[in-house]
């Protein structure tokens, strides 16, 4: 009798604990070849993502390489590689964790299409999300939830799919070339976190005996006291299932926030344009394009503290306190009145956690072109930082001209000595910046 063989093509799922494709067809199939393929069209879009997708993909085939497998790699194009391969080694199937952005979702229709043309089996599963995007929608109608809370109730209430184990054993078709994963590149944070399954599911051991303060912690930006498992689920190196499960409580604040990453999901699959179009309808956009002004606020120049701290925060570690977050693509679109989609491509490119559903939706609804039910709010820097940094201990910590500066006035631009080596906050032609006062 014939051994059947099928591929696991992995995109952003990089772990073998809970992975249902895998799962799956390890269960189904005598030989499994767990295929990643380094797209040229996604390598220059971070440096930083780049150095922790390597990462994550050295740690991946120790994980395979110890239940007998192997990551087999491949460069070009993902549907190309993966018929190749399917034609090497005699696949009759294939599997894929379905995705939501534009480019996932093209690819998925162009593998789909070459699938049926060479006669192989295609198969979607879930993986990236607790609740699969389209699983949940409105009574009142509409293909998805536009608003979180009732999306919320519903996402909590939902019986989940069942946590998959690990597969015992991964066995490859014989005489595979598995091929070789390059170095990985230096990256443009020095501080940035290390990618791989091992390091999330430590990670979220280390964090879980603090869940119980994250209420009460989690907008202390200087106490930074965040699980920081984001850039993990990004690239899927830890299930955001098996995240929700171990934290338990599904009305809880932290399980929440997978909430809210799951909505944006459901938002992305909905509205795949999130990134370059406004999501609200009727919302009116006039900004203002200031090459000037967006660059100080990308290097963290712009003479507000806890802006400039942010920024200076996301650039050193390639993440940033999501507090920090908040306060400074507010600041960007509501006080500098700049386009959020710069705003975007800025944290694109420079955050290990950076995705187009919750980059781009977060952006949208702090610019007031998303879905926040109340898109003229504002998100007043000072004030902001005289709650969330009270003794300015952030503040401090990545913008070092003002170490020496004590107490509210390093918050307060117009109370800092002008003698300091740090730059007056930014004008804005035709606005008082007495506002922030």
């Amino acid at each position: 009798m014939t051994a059947s063989t099928a591929i696991v093509l992995l995109t952003r799922d990089l772990r073998v604990h809970d992975h249902p494709a895998l799962a799956t067809t390890c269960a189904a199939f005598d030989r499994v070849v767990p295929l990643y393929v380094l797209d040229p069209t996604l390598a220059d879009l971070s440096a930083n993502r780049t150095r922790f997708l390597h990462q994550a993909l050295a740690e991946l085939r120790v994980e395979l390489r110890e239940r007998g497998g192997d990551l087999v790699v491949r460069h070009g194009d993902p549907v190309a590689e993966t018929i190749r391969l399917a034609g090497e080694v005699g696949a009759t199937a294939v599997a894929l964790s379905a995705d939501v952005s534009h480019y996932a979702r093209r690819r998925e229709r162009r593998l789909r299409a070459e699938c049926d043309q060479h006669r192989l089996h295609l198969r979607l599963f879930p993986g990236l999300t607790v609740v699969e995007p389209g699983a949940l929608q409105p009574g009142g109608g509409g293909d998805h939830y536009r608003v979180f809370s009732p999306y919320h109730r519903s996402w909590a209430a939902r019986q989940w799919r069942e946590e998959l184990a690990a597969p015992d054993r991964v066995e490859l078709p014989g005489g595979v070339r598995v091929g070789g994963l390059p170095k990985p590149p230096p990256g443009d944070s020095p501080d940035a976190a290390v990618g791989g399954e091992r390091v999330a599911r430590q990670r979220l051991t280390d964090w879980l005996p603090d869940l119980h303060r994250y209420d009460d912690q989690h907008d202390d930006m200087a106490g930074d006291d965040t699980s920081r498992l984001s850039p993990y689920l990004r690239f899927g190196c830890v299930s955001p299932l098996a995240v929700a499960n171990r934290a338990g409580d599904r009305s809880g604040p932290f399980v929440r926030q997978l909430c809210w990453r799951d909505f944006y999901y459901q938002v992305t699959a909905a509205f795949p344009d999130i990134s370059t179009s406004a999501y609200r309808r009727g919302a009116t956009e006039q900004w203002r394009y200031d090459d000037d002004a967006l660059a100080a606020w990308t290097e963290g120049r712009t003479g507000m503290p806890i802006v400039d701290a942010g920024m200076r925060q996301m650039r050193t570690q390639g993440w940033m306190h999501n507090r920090a977050r908040l306060i400074t693509a507010g600041y960007l679109t509501k006080h500098l009145g700049q386009d959020w989609r710069p705003g975007v491509a800025v944290f694109f490119r420079w955050l290990l956690d950076g995705d187009v559903a919750n980059n781009s939706g977060n952006w949208q609804w702090v610019a007031g072109t998303g879905n926040d039910t109340k898109p003229y709010r504002g998100f007043n820097p000072v004030r902001q930082a005289e709650r969330y940094d009270p003794d300015g201990d952030y503040v401090r910590r990545w913008v070092p001209e003002l170490a020496g500066v004590q107490g509210k006035a390093i918050h307060q631009p117009w109370r800092l000595p002008e003698a300091l080596d740090y730059p007056p906050p930014l004008s804005v032609p035709g606005t008082d910046p007495v506002w922030l006062r």
